[in-house]
């Protein structure tokens, strides 16, 4: 009876614990159910981070039109006019943009954004305005690192519409911008 009782007893024993195959095959399918959802979660970043540079494209070309209604200089002088800090908003600093896109070095969410005048500056700029602003403008965002943070770039002229470019190519002026598919 005694070696009855000292079989079951070890029997007990080592069905307690998981056997080294048990966690091996555990492993193989926590890294197989990685290994799908890591292109699928680098694929919905990059997705976020193009949607957020349209939008930031969008809200520079709503913030230049403002600029130029408020403050009667034309399109801004540069993009940091639309940036600026505190409670009053000048000429040369508008209040108007999100200092991380309007300060050096110009990035937010795997973009890179630059401002450009373009079509000449106006002939006098108001009073309490540093520079003269100008006549049209090219707001581009270009990804920092193509197929990682974006696949597109894009960009927008004065009249508000915003172009994107499928490799991902900074447009270098007003022209080859407003050449490429409209959004």
């Amino acid at each position: 009876m005694r070696a009855a009782v000292a079989t079951h007893t070890q029997s007990q024993e080592s069905a307690a614990g998981f056997s080294l195959i048990e966690l091996l095959i555990v492993v193989a399918i926590i890294l197989i159910i990685a290994a799908i959802a890591i292109p699928n979660l680098l694929r919905s970043r990059m997705a976020a981070n193009q949607a957020s540079a349209v939008a930031n494209v969008r809200t520079v070309t709503t913030a230049a039109v403002s600029y130029w209604v408020t403050y009667s200089n034309g399109y801004p002088p540069n993009i940091a006019a639309l940036g600026g800090l505190g409670p009053g908003a000048t000429c040369d600093a508008a209040v108007l943009v999100d200092t991380t896109i309007t300060a050096a070095p110009n990035q937010k969410s795997g973009y890179q954004f630059a401002y450009t005048g373009e079509e000449g500056t106006v002939a006098n700029a108001p009073t309490g305005c540093s520079n003269p602003g100008f006549k049209g403008y090219l707001v581009t965002a270009t990804p920092m690192n193509v197929g990682v943070t974006g696949n597109m770039s894009y960009c927008s002229t004065e009249p508000g519409i915003i172009h994107y470019d499928t490799t991902g190519a900074v447009s270098g002026d007003e022209a080859t911008c407003e050449a490429l598919p409209t959004l």
